[in-house]
């Protein structure tokens, strides 16, 4: 195998992607099926799950809430049913969690941010990993983390948490898997263009007093390349480090961000 071709995924790999009906997940599990992986998808919302798989009917799908852990078993044993095992793990689910100073931060909301961005990596790494043991194609488990899981971010400290402490899980599962040959990597997005990014931007606008113009230019001056990435951006870290080229990189915090200065 030449350089050029080991940067490409092994066509067949089997493909998990939470969240993979919208956003960053759904052009994450689109780059996997193009490059010839089998891809099943879980997602919390029908109607988004089904104009995706409309449009991409050999990738198959669960509807589950990855905060639930029975819910997360049930994806597992769809995914058994439809790619009969699993290469590749990405732990993509996350919310943004609510922005407020750390007084005004209702107990419940801090609660369901940790559910979804922290306990699903969880419930979907303690399910998975079985069946990546048995996989032959360099398994990993990719698990998507934010650049305010390496930099403080004010205001949104039940996001932050989250996220730094995803970095910590991975960290810790290339330590425990790497024997058995099983890589495990954090990718950090920055600034990622779409609906999810304006909604931060309008909610810390609201927050801190100041326009939406005004804030949105307060993040690309926060960011050394002065503009924000892409899904697309993300989904090729991803599709990079579950190809050949990749094989020695595990336990590794992998921002993709333009380099986002502080927050």
């Amino acid at each position: 195998m030449g350089i050029l071709d080991s940067l490409r995924p092994r066509p067949g790999l089997k493909v998990l992607v939470t969240a993979g009906a919208s956003g960053i997940g759904a052009t994450i599990a689109s780059a996997f099926y193009e490059a010839g992986a089998r891809v099943h998808i879980c997602d919390v919302n029908r109607t988004a799950i089904d104009a995706f798989t409309a449009g991409a009917r050999a990738i198959t799908a669960s509807m589950a809430d990855v905060s639930i852990a029975s819910e997360v078993d049930r994806v597992i044993d769809d995914v058994g049913t439809s790619l009969g095992d699993l290469d590749v793990l990405v732990n993509n689910a996350g919310i943004a969690g609510p922005t407020g100073a750390i007084s005004d931060i209702a107990v419940a909301d801090w609660e369901r941010t940790v559910d979804v961005n922290l306990n699903s990596q969880f419930y979907f790494a303690r399910r998975a990993v079985p069946m990546l043991l048995q996989s032959e194609a360099s398994p990993c488990v990719i698990a998507m983390s934010s650049v305010a899981g390496r930099l403080g971010c004010g205001f949104r400290t039940p996001y932050a948490s989250t996220k730094w402490a995803i970095v910590g899980l991975i960290k810790s599962l290339a330590i425990e898997l790497g024997p058995q040959g099983v890589r495990a990597n954090a990718i950090l997005p920055g600034l990622v263009e779409g609906d999810h990014m304006e909604g931060i931007i309008k909610a810390r606008a609201s927050t801190t007093g100041v326009s939406v113009d005004e804030m949105r230019e307060t993040y690309l001056q926060k960011t050394s390349l002065r503009r924000m990435v892409s899904a697309d951006d993300v989904a090729a870290m991803v599709l990079f480090l579950c190809s050949p080229a990749a094989r020695n990189v595990t336990g590794q915090v992998i921002s993709v961000d333009g380099n986002v200065e502080y927050l």
